[in-house]
């Protein structure tokens, strides 16, 4: 049984991946639903009520129902870089490949249906609300007046991009800003905006969930940070990330949230208060990890190859999506 790494060309995340599945003795296949057309085919034939599937990719031939797992890490655009790309041959494969792969009974991390969902910044905030995760204070809006009424209640804000990326190739990060007090929002109606009650951090989190599996990065901010910086990605500090401890609380909410949302996997970032609460900002389904395990040394590339490379049973499968699994 065979393991799919649906991913870019160049992801050195899922080489990490890949390396623990080659070295367990786990047959594994990587491919960019890019290069469909390309280096990349595909066959589907349904006869008599049955089917028969395959991929193929740099000379290898997988059958679809010797599939265990799927990992969905960053699967680049179907067909982008195949011989005549356009936006007709994208729909065509994309409805292709992954109409094949969503019939077949195998678990996913993660399925691209919860994936999809799970992108969606106010849908995450509800859920983590629901889940009994502390959210900040959020404003989500292209009404400048509403934008105003909120910095009056809440005078320190920052704002953030809603899709969290900016839209250029490849796509770049666009880093969380604090608000300068009286801004002008007016610009807001061109383009809707997250705007947020800044948590006032003593160090920010991350906290990586695999199955039912939660490891845990924290990162002090020292003392004479500038309270500018409210981007981890982008600050100044050197500090590493260290093994941090889960409160139970946050721990059950958590594995609520993963449940509810149908994900095998996800990259959790929290706020950490003077008071010690975890704050939750959000939670990315296909998230890096391999910066934490670089400065921590969790074996997080390992926890998800055993959790691909398990074999499968009946209790794995929830609608072919297996993610609700441990």
């Amino acid at each position: 049984m065979t393991v799919l790494v649906l991913t870019s060309e160049v992801d050195v995340t899922a080489d990490m991946v890949v390396m623990h599945l080659n070295a367990s003795g786990v047959p594994v296949v990587r491919l960019d639903p890019a290069d469909l057309t390309g280096g990349v085919a595909l066959s589907g034939e349904y006869v008599h009520g049955a089917f028969r599937g395959h991929l193929s990719t740099a000379g290898r031939l997988v059958s679809l129902s010797g599939l265990r797992s799927i990992w969905m890490r960053r699967p680049g655009t179907p067909a982008t870089r195949g011989p005549q790309p356009s936006a007709w041959l994208t729909e065509e494969s994309s409805q292709a490949l992954y109409g094949m792969l969503r019939g077949v009974e195998v678990r996913w991390m993660n399925h691209p249906d919860a994936a999809g969902r799970a992108r969606h910044k106010p849908w995450q905030l509800r859920l983590a609300q629901r889940s009994g995760l502390p959210v900040p204070a959020t404003l989500i809006t292209t009404f400048p007046q509403a934008a105003r009424e909120f910095a009056e209640r809440f005078p320190d804000l920052v704002v953030k991009p809603v899709s969290g990326a900016h839209p250029q190739d490849p796509p770049r990060a666009v880093p969380t800003s604090r608000v300068e007090p009286n801004a002008d929002f007016s610009a807001v109606a061109f383009g809707p905006t997250l705007l947020q009650r800044r948590i006032v951090k003593r160090a920010d989190i991350r906290l990586t969930v695999v199955g039912d599996q939660l490891l845990a990065a924290r990162k002090e901010i020292a003392p004479d940070a500038a309270p500018d910086e409210v981007d981890v990605r982008f600050a100044a500090s050197v500090r590493p990330w260290s093994p941090a401890e889960v409160p139970p609380r946050v721990a059950e909410a958590v594995l609520v949230y993963l449940r509810e949302a149908e994900l095998a996997y996800g990259a959790f970032d929290f706020a950490e208060d003077r008071d010690g609460t975890w704050w939750f900002l959000e939670c990315n389904q296909s998230g890096q990890f391999g910066f934490v395990e670089v400065d921590t040394g969790q074996p997080i590339a390992r926890t998800i190859a055993e959790w691909l490379g398990r074999p499968a049973g009946r209790h794995d499968m929830i609608n072919g999506r297996g993610s609700k699994a441990a």
